[in-house]
């Protein structure tokens, strides 16, 4: 990952930082400048609480290029409790047990290791909520 592009979305990956529209409220993420609802300029910055539930999911077998060494691993489809609908990894919960609507909570977790060093690249990610 390039260092700029590394600095310019730590907001997201670690806060769940987006924007809210100041036409028509709709929240935002990841953040995109111009509300996908209303097409008005949206730049209030919003952070999101992280509190959610399980919309949908799957496990992931065949892994893309970087996280092969994870694989199998589970993602879901998140309706964050603000509305915006995230792609995330789940994490501290076993495969039988996930089911939609499950409520959830965002965590930040090592998502995979970059480059020939090997810098871990945090996010977040979504477990069961207490």
């Amino acid at each position: 990952m390039e260092v700029a592009r590394f600095w310019r979305t730590t907001g997201q990956r670690y806060q769940l930082k987006g924007e809210v529209c100041g036409n028509c409220g709709n929240k935002i993420f990841p953040p995109r400048d111009v509300c996908p609802t209303c097409d008005h300029e949206a730049k209030t910055p919003y952070t999101f609480s992280g509190k959610g539930e399980v919309y949908s999911y799957s496990t992931i077998h065949s892994a893309p290029e970087g996280f092969e060494k994870y694989a199998p691993y589970m993602v879901a489809l998140v309706r964050l409790a603000e509305g915006p609908l995230i792609t995330a990894q789940l994490t501290d919960v076993e495969a039988k047990d996930v089911q939609v609507g499950m409520p959830v909570e965002m965590v930040t977790r090592v998502l995979r290791e970059d480059g020939e060093r090997g810098m871990l690249v945090y996010g977040y990610k979504f477990r069961p909520a207490a």
